[in-house]
């Protein structure tokens, strides 16, 4: 591949990488405003962002790896395409864990 299709792709990569986390940043504002009222998807864009992929990802469950000892996952369903608020409370406090970056594992 050229160099320039290389930088082309880069850039690409890059943008869609400044939106997607605009958009996460957007939902994560939401979900602190009002649990209650956020989408299941929405909740997974944020997960994915913070999180990475799940390593677990069924048809209404999905379970999402954290960096700290103890209980190192966040567990989220839809429940008719809404995210059930203790989840997303409970995602909200694992975000805020993992940017003071306090209990990392090895």
């Amino acid at each position: 591949m050229p160099a320039e299709t290389r930088i082309q792709n880069l850039d690409i990569s890059i943008i869609i990488d400044t939106i997607l986390m605009k958009s996460a940043e957007k939902i994560l504002a939401q979900m602190q405003r009002n649990p209650k009222g956020v989408s299941f998807k929405d909740l997974c864009k944020v997960c994915d962002q913070y999180f990475g992929k799940p390593r677990l990802s069924g048809t209404s469950h999905r379970v999402y790896q954290t960096p700290w000892l103890g209980d190192p996952r966040v567990n989220i369903q839809s429940a008719k395409g809404k995210a059930k608020p203790y989840q997303v409370r409970q995602v909200l406090l694992a975000i805020a864990r993992l940017e003071e970056g306090n209990e990392y594992r090895d």
